[in-house]
């Protein structure tokens, strides 16, 4: 079921969808905010209570339009999946996003992700990772006693919200979903669901022949039943 909420509320003041700013500064930063954002959702499909969004701004307080972020991608427990133009969170039941996302990118400055750190453990955050692609580098934190605390070894760890587990290799940041299955691109979800469908193909067609030989063998009893009868032999007596 999707769920619309208001862009706005009742005192008319506005709180803008967008921030004049591009989700992204290069191909490599917006295809890992896609991979992320989009494997979580694969992740909660069969949960209507989590919501999954990239680049969404987030209002945490009322009737205060400039104060705001846009999580590169933002997870939500306890809250319906659906349309939103922004996350307003007084009409949210005032639960904040309980992850954020966000990945380096060279449009980046220090200054700027402090100011967003600042943000992230003012207003609840739970579990904030800030992926490096460059340098390949992932750092973690979590809240403990309302201050984001780092992560000490990111190699391994499993997010206590989400359940997935993050790797590092030299080349590339994995990341593994509870069952153990990869976070897969676009393009291997894909292929996949091709290989998915090429198997299931195959066993209807085994299945087919299956029963075709089946009904060959039934064929070929049946038709020596007859012979046996007009020779005049019982073919239940044998």
């Amino acid at each position: 079921m999707v769920t619309q909420l208001p862009s706005s509320t009742q005192k008319g003041i506005i709180y803008p969808d967008s921030d004049g700013q591009p989700m992204a500064d290069n191909t490599k930063q917006f295809e890992l905010i896609v991979w992320i954002k989009d494997n979580l959702e694969l992740l909660f499909a069969n949960d209507p209570n989590v919501f999954v969004a990239g680049d969404l701004l987030w209002y945490p307080v009322e009737n205060d339009n400039k104060l705001r972020q846009a999580p590169d991608v933002m997870v939500v427990f306890g809250r319906p999946k659906g349309y939103r133009g922004s996350y307003q969170q007084w009409f949210e039941d005032n639960i904040p996003p309980q992850v954020v996302f966000e990945i380096w990118s060279p449009g980046n400055r220090l200054s700027k992700m402090a100011k967003k750190f600042e943000f992230y453990e003012r207003y609840g955050v739970e579990e904030y990772y800030l992926y490096e692609p460059d340098v390949v580098d992932l750092t973690g934190w979590q809240l403990r006693n309302s201050r984001l605390e780092v992560i000490d070894q990111m190699a391994g760890w499993v997010s206590p919200r989400l359940g997935v587990r993050f790797e590092l290799s030299e080349e590339e940041l994995q990341i593994y979903r509870p069952n153990g299955d990869r976070f897969l691109t676009y393009l291997e979800l894909d292929q996949q669901r091709q290989q998915e469908k090429q198997r299931a193909e195959q066993a209807e067609a085994r299945a087919e022949q299956e029963r075709q030989r089946a009904e060959q063998a039934e064929a070929q009893l049946e038709a020596l039943r007859a012979l046996l009868k007009e020779r005049g032999i019982n073919p239940e007596q044998l």
